[in-house]
């Protein structure tokens, strides 16, 4: 059967995500949230068989852009379990309204994370950070806008250096910044007190899947006592991991790597570029979340309150 027709905006939405126009988990999930929400106002389905099909195509067409950022689907997963209804209006006012509530709770929930992140800042810590975080820079804000007095070493995070973006919103917010290259974390770990680092999903067992270098990071500051701290709201738990399912990591395009001069000059070589690593919980010493402070092992807890034991996928259950 042919797929319906999708919004537009839908797709402009999904080719942005994949070409990480729009970027960073909580961002992704709220674009995501307003584009099924467009798919639902603008429906002409006749039907709340063919209107139910039609979001179920629009998820679809959104997960396919960015495999590991567990918010997009959880971001789904939230509005579709809540379009209930017995004519297409009901399916298409209740479909708004999980939108319009997913995204008032992912707006509040970093606030409250930051709260929590803020309470281990101590005036005068200096924090070392790996790629960009809202959620992490949440943490941050908060506590500058207690008075709290920071300084900050940033990793470039390369291919794509987000933490260039990172070290202009902390200068923003009054926190000194010193940029370095990736492979001087080592050298700078003795200067910090802590590592912060956000999360594109949180798995089960409390392994953290984070930009590339993450693991690297993480097991040289727990041998050098520097504690690891993981900001991450509870939409990057991924509860597909309570079943057993693995976190499929994104490869992405080699020219983030190398242009296509170089690689010729270069000669016969393969190149790859796998977006993001898995840091195991034994390298972390706490998830901040919007419901409180974790231990990594403590993780699946929460993740089984929220989510229960995962059924069937909604984008997989057909009208």
């Amino acid at each position: 059967m042919d797929e319906p027709d999708l919004h537009p905006e839908l797709v402009e939405t999904a080719t942005a995500i994949a070409e990480m126009e729009v970027r960073g988990a909580a961002t992704i999930a709220d674009a995501a949230a307003r584009a099924l929400e467009k798919q639902a106002q603008a429906s002409d389905a006749a039907t709340p068989v063919a209107f139910r099909e039609e979001l179920a195509a629009g998820a679809r067409r959104l997960l396919d852009t960015r495999p590991t950022a567990v918010s997009l689907p959880n971001s789904l997963r939230y509005i579709l379990r809540r379009t209930d209804g017995d004519t297409v209006e009901e399916l298409r006012n209740a479909a708004i309204a999980g939108a319009q509530e997913f995204r008032d709770r992912l707006e509040s929930a970093q606030d409250d994370l930051g709260a929590i992140g803020a309470n281990r800042l101590q005036d005068g810590d200096t924090i070392l950070f790996h790629c960009h975080s809202t959620d992490v820079l949440s943490c941050i804000r908060t506590a500058r806008e207690q008075g709290t007095a920071l300084s900050a070493i940033v990793k470039e995070t390369r291919p794509r250096k987000q933490g260039h973006i990172t070290a202009q919103q902390l200068q923003e917010i009054g926190v000194p910044v010193t940029l370095i290259v990736d492979g001087a974390a080592g050298r700078y770990l003795d200067e910090a007190d802590h590592v912060f680092v956000g999360a594109d999903s949180v798995t089960a067992d409390g392994s953290v899947v984070n930009k590339i270098g993450t693991r690297q990071l993480a097991v040289t500051a727990r041998e050098r006592d520097t504690p690891i701290v993981v900001a991450a709201q509870t939409v990057k738990l991924d509860p597909t991991t309570l079943s057993g399912h693995t976190v499929e990591i994104e490869m992405r395009d080699e020219q983030e790597v190398i242009s296509s001069s170089e690689r010729n000059a270069i000669g016969d070589i393969t190149v790859e570029n796998p977006a993001f690593d898995v840091t195991p919980p034994r390298y972390v010493d706490a998830i901040v979340t919007e419901r409180g402070q974790f231990p990594p092992e403590s993780i699946v807890f929460l993740m089984r309150e929220l989510f229960g034991e995962q059924a069937m996928e909604p984008w997989e259950a057909g009208n």
